[in-house]
């Protein structure tokens, strides 16, 4: 019945210690053993996804930023992409400015931060990638850029998400993928848009594909799957809104959904 897995990274494949499990990992194998294409629809770069999907061996494109570029393993194709356009940018730039928080862009597969602080070494320590200390971003900002992350207390990234939400309107997509990670982008640039188009080139139906989330970032990811899987560890708005509640990331939630809907095993 399912012929597309879509997932996500943080909190939901990966455990806390950021590992994926030997028994998640077989179930993902057994998964495409039988014809099933399993991709990574995650907020991380294309280069921080990677590592993960070769242990994995996953073979096709990987949605990655949230949904803005889907690229093939070998990086050489991109499907699908949706960048922020430099007027957009220059303003999420200056509010930064003005508010004194950390934001740190996203181009080119390259991470830039406008100084090195403790905000973006532990960021990279999650991410595993290296980043770029860039002081100007304006300058960077003549081009598009992929993304940009401001990061911050939890109840102030609420506030100015609702800000952006009002000053942008469509023009832009404002997501949290974690508490304190507010993200903005192309308005296209969403996991649920970008493994559908993933998903069409393949002649999959939406019907046919599993996507499964923790977070906020993942809502569109979770209402355009035909099983919409949110993990034991998530809010419980995004359980509300999901088919199917699975274990949470440091119980396997990802290998039981794959073991229950695609391999039809009895599972824990």
């Amino acid at each position: 019945m399912y012929r597309m897995i879509a997932i996500d990274m943080d909190d939901t494949l990966l455990t806390d210690d950021l590992t994926v499990t030997p028994g998640t990992a077989d179930a993902i194998k057994q998964a495409i053993e039988a014809g099933v294409v399993v991709t990574l629809a995650t907020g991380r770069m294309f280069p921080s996804a990677l590592p993960f999907a070769s242990q994995l061996g996953l073979n096709v494109p990987l949605v990655t930023y949230q949904g803005a570029v889907v690229k093939d393993t070998k990086g050489e194709t991109v499907m699908y992409e949706r960048l922020v356009t430099p007027e957009i940018s220059r303003r999420v730039i200056d509010i930064a400015r003005a508010k004194n928080m950390h934001l740190q862009v996203y181009q080119d597969d390259i991470l830039y931060s406008p100084e090195d602080n403790d905000k973006i070494q532990q960021y990279v320590k999650i991410a595993g990638v290296p980043y770029t200390v860039e002081s100007d971003l304006h300058r960077l900002a003549k081009r598009d850029f992929i993304k940009l992350l401001y990061f911050d207390e939890p109840e102030a990234l609420d506030e100015l998400a609702e800000e952006l939400r009002a000053e942008f309107g469509e023009a832009a997509h404002i997501t949290k993928s974690k508490p304190y990670f507010l993200e903005v982008m192309h308005p296209e640039a969403n996991k649920g848009s970008a493994v559908l188009h993933f998903a069409q080139t393949l002649g999959i139906d939406r019907s046919e594909i599993i996507g499964i989330g923790d977070s906020y970032n993942d809502l569109d990811l979770i209402e355009t799957a035909g099983l919409g899987v949110a993990m034991g560890n998530a809010p419980e708005t995004i359980k509300q809104i999901a088919d199917y509640v699975t274990f949470s990331n440091n119980e396997e939630g990802v290998r039981h959904v794959i073991e229950k809907f695609v391999l039809q095993k009895d599972s824990k």
